[in-house]
């Protein structure tokens, strides 16, 4: 079997919602990564065999297989084929997932794998009604930009309860406290803040042409525990999760160049070691990357004792501290040290690039080493990624 390395990673800055980037559209976001990525790279567009694409909307300027479109306007030959796919907040990690099982296969040799979301672009969606003309009663209009929407009654209420409040309901079952929640927050700004100050990103991530983003919009460097212990509850009266302890709402796109070996004219960042898949209740999606990771390391044939570096998806902080109580082998220090999402922002499909991505730099610019990447999917899913080098 052949094995499947990532040659390349790159990213935009994520924005904010209703931020420096709301005025671009998916479409065009997800082909700037593309683009971006081939010309790193300097390999021919009409070697990619296909492009997997990630995105978790789809309601909005990124239907019709934003995959296909944005290749279309990277510019790349009409003979290059995309594919989107849909895992919610790991459709990315799914994407390099997928991709690198074709090359495994042998059914390709190079695919550019990534994920889009431009959640500020995220339309309202009206009902349509099953009769032709309806003449009384008023649609319902939904709001697209993230959680359930036009839920089938006959799914148990107790599951489609909103991401905040399952956050909530993972801080009580495992006890951690709101001045946790916030600790972990103000870590993930100054790690992230720092971590652009010293240069660590100006590998991974291209400006978008025309938005003026320098870094990721929703660092923020001045926060403190006084300023995160000053914000109110969300999801309950009395909760700890608010919105300086969750991920933000954000816009952006990201790129992952996988292929065999040789088969891209440039030195691998890391090869993909295993690969996992779990899903639990619905209500408790938070801590699905758990088992997907364990099972990404089995396949591997790796511990948690083998493990340099863990790119973790911060949903929340609640969610993100229950994994790693979970993962009691794993040094917390190991895990987001250039910051996580909390910081660095979550638009939904482009977030699984990032951490894969950013998993791969880190191992190069270390020489060697085992990584794992790990993200929470809404309705109770995870993913994670094994990396070597």
């Amino acid at each position: 079997m052949t094995a499947t390395y990532v040659y390349d990673a790159v990213r935009t800055p994520f924005g904010r919602a209703g931020g420096a980037l709301a005025g671009v559209r998916p479409d065009d976001l997800a082909a700037v990564a593309m683009r971006a990525i081939v010309e790193r790279t300097g390999i021919d567009p009409a070697l990619i065999d296909d492009v997997v694409f990630g995105d978790a909307n789809q309601a909005g300027e990124d239907n019709r297989n934003i995959a296909r479109m944005g290749a279309l306007l990277a510019g790349f030959p009409t003979s290059v084929p995309g594919v989107t796919v849909n895992r919610l907040c790991g459709s990315s990690v799914e994407a390099v997932i997928q991709g690198s099982r074709a090359i495994e296969a042998g059914d390709a040799r190079v695919v550019l794998a990534g994920g889009v979301e431009s959640m500020s672009r995220a339309p309202f969606v009206v009902e349509k009604s099953p009769r032709p003309w309806p003449s009384v009663g008023n649609p319902t209009m939904w709001n697209t930009t993230i959680g359930w929407r036009m839920v089938n009654p006959a799914l148990p209420s107790e599951w489609t309860i909103s991401n905040g409040q399952s956050a909530e309901k993972l801080a009580g079952i495992y006890g951690i406290s709101r001045d946790a929640q916030d600790a972990f927050a103000l870590r993930s700004h100054r790690l992230a803040a720092d971590a652009w100050t010293s240069g660590v990103y100006d590998g991974e991530v291209v400006q978008v042409p025309g938005a003026e983003l320098a870094r990721d919009e929703g660092i923020r460097d001045d926060t403190s525990l006084e300023r995160l212990g000053g914000l109110n509850a969300l999801f309950a009266a009395g909760g700890t999760v608010t919105a300086g302890n969750s991920s933000p709402i954000n816009d952006g796109a990201s790129a992952v160049l996988l292929g065999a070996e040789g088969a891209v004219d440039a030195a691998p960042l890391a090869r993909i070691a295993g690969r996992g898949v779990a899903g639990n209740d619905p209500d408790v999606f938070g801590v699905a990357p758990v088992e997907a990771a364990n099972r990404a390391l089995a396949r591997a044939g790796r511990t948690w004792a083998d493990v340099d570096v863990v790119e973790l998806n911060e949903a929340f902080a609640s969610q993100s501290l229950a994994c790693l109580a979970l993962w009691p082998d794993l040094d917390p220090e190991r895990v987001n040290i250039h910051g996580g999402a909390i910081a660095i922002g979550h638009p939904l499909g482009a977030s699984g690039g990032r951490i894969v991505g950013h998993a791969a730099h880190e191992l190069a610019r270390r020489g060697g080493g085992v990584a794992v990447a790990a993200i929470c999917i809404g309705v109770g899913q995870g993913l994670a990624v094994v990396l070597e080098r």
